[in-house]
């Protein structure tokens, strides 16, 4: 590790050891990365070894509902600037998968590290960590996850006092509420394009005015913070009031926000604005997340969209009619098994698209798009649509483990 004067226990070792091990026998199984069941080996061997590995690093966390993959891609990115980056940079973001990626980084400066809601109190009790970026909340997994508010509430308590810098979206009363615990926050204008989950108050139930981009509760006084960082059209404004360009090869308004938080991360490790984001320029896709593909001689682009503010996002990626559109939705156990969100999303912003609908739930979303009433064809499979659309590029987007599939089948 870093300037390693505290190296790991026996045990912690053998811990490592292990989980590398059975990592790789499913990797050589065809079972994914291995990741996640390394980490848990490793953990049910030493279950203190998350905080044995990330005490010799400058751990950064990065949570929230959308966009924690592409942030953490990005902050890394930029961080590089002043030192090795280890990162669970496949989206593997409970403790056993950043456990798996840590063990991973022995010549590592900093970790930069996703992780889901619902674990970040306990994974920043574990890693000590000096930065922690918080972007959004908003209602994901209706089955599993707790009510947004209640997220909130988990974030507040678990970083009241920590003596990490929080940075944060200051357009997001409910990470205005999680934040406002701690003592040492940098607060970020990013924006905030879905606010149905923000109506009313997180501090005390009232109702929220939204005049503008400002925003306040006329009952108890909570407000927009003024923030020191703020993402304006094309460019990064930081504390000093200087417009830095924002190089991204990603596309869309919520990468440039997420830009803006990640330049506002590397800063408190002394990254300028300019050099991080130049390096950000780098990344072409997250985990093939925008990525361009060809299959069956054609142009298909991946976009992930997992929750109503994801798909919100989405849309406004997509060109003007007439580019057809494929939709793949699954219910499965890390999708959240209940699909009455698709009713969140507005799908008149597809109007004019050919649709093809596709994936294990495409009735579900078959009678969603029907009273959105919306001309689409329901497919059996991604080669069928494919096949069906006309000619020019297309553009396929699906929630988590459609996603997956489809990246299985298009060799990506």
């Amino acid at each position: 590790m870093a300037g390693n004067s505290d190296p790991l226990t026996p045990r912690a070792k053998l811990a490592v050891t292990a989980g590398k091990a059975v990592a790789a026998a499913s990797r050589a199984a065809g079972r994914g990365s291995g990741s996640v069941i390394g980490g848990r080996v490793a953990l049910r061997l030493d279950p203190d070894l998350l905080a044995r590995l990330a005490q010799n690093l400058d751990v950064v966390l990065v949570s929230a509902t959308n966009g924690k993959t592409t942030t953490t891609r990005l902050i890394a990115e930029a961080l590089r600037a002043a030192g090795p980056v280890v990162s669970n940079a496949l989206g593997a973001n409970m403790p056993a998968g950043i456990t798996s990626a840590l063990a991973g980084g022995s010549d590592a400066k900093f970790a930069v590290i996703e992780v889901d809601e619902k674990y970040l109190a306990g994974v920043a009790r574990d890693t000590d960590p000096k930065c922690i970026a918080l972007l959004n909340l908003s209602r994901d997994q209706l089955d599993r996850a707790a009510e947004t508010r209640m997220l909130a509430e988990n974030w507040r308590e678990g970083l009241a006092g920590s003596k990490a810098v929080v940075v944060a979206n200051c357009d997001d009363p409910l990470v205005v509420w999680a934040a406002s615990s701690s003592p040492n926050v940098v607060w970020v204008a990013a924006g905030q394009m879905w606010k149905d989950d923000a109506w009313s108050c997180p501090s005390c139930g009232g109702v929220m005015q939204r005049p503008g981009d400002d925003w306040y509760c006329g009952e108890c006084g909570f407000r927009r913070p003024q923030p020191t960082w703020a993402l304006s059209g094309d460019h990064v404004l930081d504390p000093h009031g200087s417009a830095w360009p924002i190089h991204l090869q990603l596309p869309g308004r919520a990468n440039k926000a997420n830009a803006a938080s990640s330049a506002a991360v590397a800063a408190v490790f002394g990254v300028p604005p300019q050099v991080a984001l130049e390096r950000m320029y780098q990344v072409q896709a997250v985990a093939g997340r925008y990525d361009v593909v060809q299959f069956l001689n054609r142009d298909l682009r991946l976009l992930l969209a997992k929750n109503p503010a994801g798909w919100l996002e989405t849309f406004s990626l997509i060109d003007q009619p007439p580019a057809p559109v494929i939709l793949s939705v699954n219910a499965r156990g890390a999708d959240g098994t209940d699909t009455s969100w698709l009713w969140d999303v507005d799908y008149t912003r597809l109007t004019g698209h050919p649709i093809f609908v596709i994936g294990d739930r495409k009735l579900d979303l078959a009678v969603r798009l029907e009273v959105a009433n919306q001309h689409f064809q329901v497919c059996d499979t991604l080669d069928q649509a494919v096949q069906m659309c006309p000619p020019g590029r297309i553009e396929v987007i699906a929630n988590y483990t459609a996603f997956q599939d489809l990246r299985r089948r298009v060799g990506n």
